[in-house]
């Protein structure tokens, strides 16, 4: 089977990405400063693996008997681990942290340590998501075996409650990495060629997927239960709330950037084309929220700029506040749409209601209306 390939309308307004590309450029070059990371994501980053791995070493000391105490440190890891997701193995993937290889390949391989595999991460998030935003049968970020995320996806009944469950299976997601989505995903990799621009073949993915899952189900399940001196459903009610943790804060970041009331879902036509260029179609899809809020975008790694990231996944983080002025006024000046939401509260709303209207049919309604 081929890679699967959208063809975007390069003809739609070619200006407007020639000209955006220029204005950026120009911010880094006019002020002398570098599109990776500075002294201030190198601190973050330093707090944010110590976020992590200093709770499990404290865990796998032997000093923790209680059970209060050690429920903390599970929090704090659930902390560090959607730290290190969000604000700097997603750049490191990206190749947006270093301009040396071996730097964002070192700091990307932490996705392991959250249980995830780095290889299926870039092909998802890199390779399809990023490539083919919002659009049916190619970005897998909106695909749900139990959830309708997009208006073209089918409905069932049950999806009427989708906005009042979705938070529990929000919570999932780090778990089904874990133990199922990994594994069926380099299968399905395979089948469409996208294991071969990774430079490997299904055997060799799958062999070192399935080290990885051993070593951190050692590392963060097996030795805390040999070591801990409290009972074992415990200790294990601690690491299922530091995955329902992490993975809801994922979710809840990631989700509000694209699926939400304001964005745009597409079908490629017949022959596999879009309707815009690739950069208007990425600012028709994604949306930013609650870009007032400094600490709130320091954690979550800048992407409540979700905009500025999609049209410049190669820039790090800590740059996306001062090229999304750039970026804004560029897309107002060509009439394109550049969609924010005041606070986080507000895109967690807007989100909900789509979910609400996607799965009671709503949606569709209002399609027919329109």
């Amino acid at each position: 089977m081929r890679t699967p390939v959208v063809k975007f309308n390069t003809k739609d307004r070619p200006e407007f990405v020639t000209e955006l590309r220029k204005n950026v450029n120009g911010y880094f070059k006019e002020n002398n400063i570098s599109k990776q990371a500075n002294t201030t994501m190198v601190v973050k980053t330093a707090f944010m693996v110590c976020l992590y791995f200093i709770p499990l070493a404290i865990l796998l000391s032997g000093t923790i008997n209680s059970f209060w105490p050690m429920m903390g440190l599970w929090f704090l890891m659930s902390m560090g681990m959607s730290g290190i997701g969000l604000s700097v193995m997603h750049d490191a993937n990206h190749g947006a942290y270093s301009n040396k290889k071996s730097v964002n390949q070192i700091f990307g391989f932490l996705v392991n340590f959250l249980g995830a595999y780095h290889i299926n991460w870039k092909i998802q998030h890199n390779v399809l998501h990023h490539s083919f935003t919002n659009v049916e049968g190619f970005d897998e970020d909106f695909e749900n075996p139990v959830m309708r995320l997009s208006p073209s996806q089918p409905r069932k009944k049950g999806y009427k409650f989708q906005a009042f469950y979705a938070p529990f299976v929000y919570g999932l997601l780090t778990l089904n990495w874990l133990f199922s989505k990994d594994f069926k995903q380099l299968i399905d990799y395979n089948k469409k060629n996208l294991l071969v621009g990774q430079g490997l073949t299904l055997r060799k993915a799958i062999w070192r997927l399935t080290v990885n899952k051993i070593g951190y189900i050692a590392l963060t399940v097996v030795l805390p239960l040999i070591i801990v001196d409290l009972p074992w459903w415990q200790v294990m009610l601690g690491f299922l709330m530091m995955q329902f943790i992490s993975g809801l804060i994922l979710a809840l970041i990631f989700q509000p950037a694209h699926v939400i009331e304001e964005t745009d879902f597409f079908l490629p036509n017949a022959e596999g084309s879009m309707e815009n260029n690739w950069a208007i179609h990425q600012l028709r899809t994604t949306a930013n929220f609650a870009n007032g809020s400094r600490w709130f975008s320091w954690y979550v790694g800048g992407l409540n700029f979700q905009i500025e990231h999609h049209l410049f996944p190669n820039i790090c983080h800590v740059h996306y506040r001062a090229i999304s002025k750039i970026v804004k006024e560029t897309a107002e000046k060509y009439d394109i749409p550049y969609y924010q939401h005041r606070t986080f509260y507000d895109a967690l709303k807007s989100h909900f209601s789509l979910l609400h209207d996607l799965g009671t049919g709503k949606y569709d309604q209002k399609l027919a209306e329109a």
